[in-house]
């Protein structure tokens, strides 16, 4: 039997649309990759580094290991501390949207609003030649 489907739009966040919202007051940019990556010292694409602006927290960090990986406890007071709060647009990425799916889902939990995955993630912004980075 044929399944009707409808795909929005509103929860991805292409190359073009994280590089206009670069910047912005209320933009949370919440890179879930291991520090390495962030700095740029270990390379998975073309080019290291992170998006201008992006904050680090590892997406395991958010996982309690003493209650089966669930969710930490004090997750919105480690974000909120971090500037990845409600009242932000929060785009969320990693290398592939593979870890990034875990903070993905961490916002949405948290009941953030305006939560966006960044599916192309830094394969797609490290191997391009002209989007911004920072060290």
């Amino acid at each position: 039997t044929p399944v009707a489907l409808t795909l929005h739009d509103e929860p991805t966040a292409s190359r073009d649309y994280v590089q206009a919202r670069l910047g912005a007051a209320d933009l949370a940019i919440w890179d879930a990759r291991g520090a390495d990556e962030y700095r740029g010292e270990k390379l998975s694409s073309a080019r290291g580094g992170h998006i201008p602006g992006a904050v680090n927290f590892e997406w395991t960090a958010g996982m309690d290991p003493q209650r089966g990986l669930r969710i930490r406890a004090d997750i919105a007071e480690v974000l909120q501390d971090l500037g990845i709060t409600p009242d932000k647009e929060v785009i969320t990425h990693c290398q592939t949207h593979r870890r990034s799916g875990f903070t993905y889902v961490v916002a949405k939990a948290l009941g953030y609003p305006r939560v966006k995955a960044y599916a192309g993630s830094w394969a797609e912004w490290g191997n391009l030649p002209d989007t911004p980075i920072e060290r």
